[in-house]
């Protein structure tokens, strides 16, 4: 530990620094008297002294800011790994502690940045590469613009489309842009339509899981909410897409809806009977690009990364909550929305 780093404050160790300067020269002093020693001896030792106390307390009040200065110097050159000692309680022990926050939140931004180029470039070759292949061929003679190979490139092309949709979804939530229309609905016929257009989606994927089970689950029949349908679109749609891509063969997949505790307000499940997600990845399964584990199971095809995120923004924008429940069984994440003022008309 160093000698500074028990005082809680600067003012403290610069307090500490006078006393020990007036400590040191009233004992010089007091020998003085007692001894044949002369005045300018005592005065010549007394400033000594005080110079070296001096340097020492400076070198340690000004050692953070050097090396904050040397960690800046090596982050501009693109290391984000780099740390300062945060081990003092004074205000430079706060500075520190805020300085390795900041670098840590720079480090995340320029691994997602890498993770972006990485990523996007990855989940874009895939459709081209196949989509070329497509109508080379047709260009080719090899194969006939018959109406399977045209659905072979209109799948293609439908998947760079969901990626575009994401990377325009993602920009959006970045700039904040993005209004809230909220009003109020049936949440039967309207989760029913969201599952009949997931369901008619994963017919037409490549990764097609038509053998998933989709359920609907709502209490009462006559449930109302209040929120922006199109934002709670994109949060059913999200999230049962991942749970059907990681259902088991002949899954079943349950989104379940009930009264909240507010006025319109909605309570929403989305249930799947896949391996679940480890408890350790369920603090960062909502972050961009953060794949977890499941993606890489036989009947996952690992996606972008994205839908999660998205939904979870979805769900900020209406002031609700998005999160991973405990299950016996495969996942269950959870979804409150707050509601709004009931409809007076």
């Amino acid at each position: 530990m160093r000698p500074l780093d028990p005082y809680r404050s600067v003012k403290a160790a610069l307090g500490a620094l006078v006393i020990g300067s007036v400590v040191i020269t009233t004992f010089l002093v007091f020998v003085a008297i007692h001894s044949a020693t002369g005045l300018r001896v005592i005065t010549v030792f007394s400033i000594i002294a005080s110079l070296l106390i001096t340097q020492f307390v400076a070198h340690g009040l000004t050692a953070p800011l050097d090396e904050m200065t040397e960690v800046t110097r090596a982050m501009a050159r693109g290391d984000y790994t780099r740390r300062v000692g945060a081990g003092r309680r004074d205000e430079f022990g706060d500075l520190a502690t805020a300085f390795n926050r900041m670098a840590a939140d720079l480090e995340a931004v320029d691994t997602h940045r890498k993770e972006l180029v990485a990523n996007v470039s990855h989940e874009l070759r895939t459709p081209i590469a196949a989509l070329r292949a497509v109508l080379e061929n047709v260009v080719d003679g090899v194969s006939a613009a018959d109406p399977e190979t045209m659905r072979t490139a209109l799948r293609q092309t439908e998947r760079l489309g969901r990626l575009v949709e994401q990377l325009l979804d993602l920009s959006r939530l970045d700039n904040g842009v993005v209004p809230l229309h909220a009003r109020r609905f049936e949440v039967w016929p309207y989760l029913a339509g969201v599952l009949k257009e997931a369901g008619m989606a994963s017919g037409s994927s490549p990764h097609s899981r038509k053998d998933v089970h989709l359920h609907l689950d709502v209490s009462p029949p006559e449930l109302t909410a209040h929120a922006d349908a199109e934002r709670l679109h994109q949060v059913v749609a999200n999230l049962v897409d991942n749970a059907v891509k990681h259902s088991p063969p002949h899954g079943r997949v349950t989104v379940r809806a009930r009264r909240g505790e507010g006025a319109q307000s909605l309570d929403l499940e989305v249930l799947d009977e896949g391996p679940g997600i480890p408890e350790a990845e369920r603090d960062r399964v909502f972050e961009r690009f953060n794949r977890g584990s499941r993606a890489h199971g036989p009947c996952g095809d690992g996606g972008t990364g994205l839908g999660l995120a998205i939904a979870r923004w979805a769900v900020d924008l209406h002031g609700g909550s998005i999160g991973v429940a405990e299950s016996p069984q495969g996942c269950r994440i959870q979804v409150t929305l707050p509601g709004g003022p009931r409809d007076q008309s």
